[in-house]
Formats: C-alpha cells, sequence, structure tokens
C-alpha cells in the first residue's frame, strides 16, 4: 500500500511538472522543447538496422556531459533524454541523471533495457529519472535484433516491481522485422505490466520512410488501441506513413528539437547529422530562430517521431521561409553509419 501511494504521488507530480513545461513550450518559440544528448555511443548490442551505434567509443566524461545540460538547460530546454549508443553503459549515468533534475528538466533516456536490475533501477530511483523508454523489436532473438520479449520480459518484471518513473515500451514494425505480429504481442504484455505502449516505423538510414507492407499496415493500427496514458499518443503522423503517403508539417530541429551528438555538437535528428553541426557551446536564440523558420527537405518522408512531437506545439504558426542546405535525402542520406566490428 504504502510503495502504491508513493508511485502515485510520484506520478501526480511528475504530470504537474509536465504540464507546466508543455505551457512554457506552448507560449514561447525561442527554446527547445525537447533534447537528445549523447552520453556514450558504445552500444552492447550490434541490431543490423541500426545506425547509432559503434562498439569503441568511450563515454564522454561526466563533467562535460554535465556541462552541455547545463548549456541546454541555459537556452531553456524543457525535455532532455539520453541516448546511444547505449547510456546505462556510462559509468556516471546516476550522477548525469541527476544533474539534468537539478536544473529542473525532465529527465528522459532510452535504453535496451539488458543491463537493468533492481538495484539499478533503485538508483536510478534515487535520481530522480521521470521517464525511459525500451524498444523491443520480436519476441524471439533472431539476426535482426536481439531486443526481445524472451529476453527482456525478466527485465520489465523487475521495472514493474522497482520503478518509480514512467516506463514506455516501443515496439516496431518495418525494416526488416519479420513477424509483425510480434509487436502486438509485446504491446499486450507491456499494458499487462501497467506501462505505456507505443508502435514505430523502422526508418531507412537517412530517417525516411519505408512504406508498410499489408500486415504491417494492419498491426500498426492494432497497436494504436493499445496506447495509452502517454504523450506518444499524438503520433498521429504515423498513419500517413504506414499509408507511404508524405506529411506535410513543419519540422522544428534544430530549434524546438535538438540532437547531441557526442563530440558536443548540434545536429537535426539522429538520422540528419552534420547540419546544422554547431558546437552547442556557441549555439544562441539566434541559431534557434533561424531554424525555427527553416524548412528541412527531409521532412515529408521523416519517420524520426520524436521531432513531430515537438513540432505539435507549433504546427498552427510561423509559416516557414528559409531553405536549409539538406541534399536531397532520399539520394544523399546525411546520417554517418557507425559499423560493428
Amino acid at each position: 500500500m504504502a510503495k502504491g501511494l508513493h508511485r502515485g504521488w510520484k506520478a501526480f507530480t511528475r504530470r504537474a511538472r509536465e504540464l507546466r513545461l508543455m505551457a512554457h513550450g506552448a507560449l514561447s518559440t525561442s527554446h527547445p522543447i525537447m533534447a537528445h544528448i549523447i552520453p556514450i555511443r558504445r552500444c552492447n548490442l550490434a541490431c543490423t538496422y541500426c545506425n547509432e551505434y559503434d562498439d569503441v567509443s568511450p563515454p564522454v566524461p561526466t563533467d562535460v556531459v554535465i556541462h552541455r545540460i547545463n548549456k541546454l538547460a541555459d537556452l531553456g530546454t524543457s525535455i532532455i533524454t539520453l541516448s546511444g549508443g547505449e547510456p546505462m553503459l556510462h559509468p556516471d549515468l546516476d550522477e548525469i541523471v541527476a544533474a539534468m533534475r537539478r536544473r529542473g528538466v525532465m529527465a528522459g533516456m532510452i535504453t535496451n533495457g539488458y543491463l537493468l536490475m533492481p538495484d539499478r533501477i533503485e538508483r536510478l530511483n534515487r535520481a530522480g529519472l521521470d521517464h525511459l523508454q525500451i524498444s523491443i523489436d520480436n519476441v524471439m532473438p533472431d539476426d535482426v535484433s536481439k531486443k526481445s520479449l524472451k529476453v527482456l520480459d525478466k527485465k520489465l518484471r523487475m521495472l514493474a516491481e522497482c520503478a518509480d518513473f514512467h516506463v514506455n515500451i516501443n515496439s516496431v514494425v518495418g525494416g526488416g522485422i519479420r513477424n509483425p505480429d510480434d509487436a502486438l504481442v509485446v504491446g499486450k504484455r507491456a499494458v499487462e505490466l501497467g506501462f505505456s505502449a507505443t508502435v514505430g516505423i523502422i526508418h531507412d538510414g537517412g530517417g525516411q520512410l519505408k512504406p508498410l507492407a499489408p500486415r504491417e499496415r494492419e498491426v500498426y493500427h492494432e497497436m494504436k488501441a493499445l496506447e495509452n496514458r502517454h504523450f506518444a499518443r499524438l503520433n498521429y503522423f504515423q498513419d500517413a506513413i504506414a499509408q507511404g503517403k508524405p506529411n506535410d508539417w513543419r519540422c522544428r530541429a534544430g530549434a524546438r528539437y535538438m540532437y547531441i551528438c557526442e563530440d558536443g555538437l548540434v545536429h537535426y535528428c539522429s538520422q540528419q547529422r552534420g547540419y546544422p553541426g554547431k558546437p552547442l557551446e556557441d549555439y544562441t536564440v539566434e541559431d534557434i530562430r533561424r531554424e525555427y523558420l527553416t524548412e528541412k527537405s527531409c521532412a515529408p518522408y521523416c519517420t524520426v517521431s520524436c521531432v513531430h512531437y515537438v513540432s505539435y506545439f507549433d504546427f498552427f504558426r510561423a509559416p516557414q521561409t528559409l531553405q536549409s542546405a539538406l541534399p536531397d535525402p532520399h539520394t544523399a542520406p546525411l546520417v554517418k553509419i557507425h559499423s560493428a566490428k
């Protein structure tokens, strides 16, 4: 009973903070709403569709990561999410999460879940983590992905028992996933354990659309019915993507959303690394205002959901009048592919 009351109170205060930050995001357009920051590029897995990892990079020094968090907070960022690579490989992860909370931002993390244990979850509770997401790609591991429900179900039960933070389980369709019905099995298990469940569409090497086959589209729509209690329910853009259609929207990457790589450079997103490619240390409100008005040529067929989410705040205002220097994403994807050795 006491643990249930504690979790209820944590959820209430977390939602109050979210609403306050969302109001701030809606009222002002001169600050980022969300940033992804990379504390380590290395990963303990090697999923064949992923281009966001290597198996050699050392962790970014802790003081450097915290300095970048403070810079993002100074710019007014509402949500900072640790990604990778695998962020749980960073030796000072708890200290980094605590640094985010000290600056008043929502603290999130995307992990493959392999390194979660009860004591590790308790440390994340104490550090103040707000949100955690695990992507589970299949029911049984295969040569495409080892992020399977069979391997991770024990970790999910640990989270259900121990975690004070919000947990979202993201399943996927497309991109070589052999059995699209696996997404439904994963989603239903997530809801059964009390988590939120979302579905993503795997993109190509440039973050662009890979149209879904008929059964994949059916599974996608069935999964949409499972999505619950989470802002990710707003992913209406994927309805068009599931049908192979472009979206007409204003991408605010580089402004409302920023991706900070391990070298401390600001990029539009994980799939368009290189633009604007400016050091976060030198990033200013003027850069935010410029990128806010800059149209991105990759936007119509983009599947990078986090960029879409934050752009909902501004879909009705500020038509974009500038053109980015991005090449055609269908012929020259910008992302640098990291190969696993």
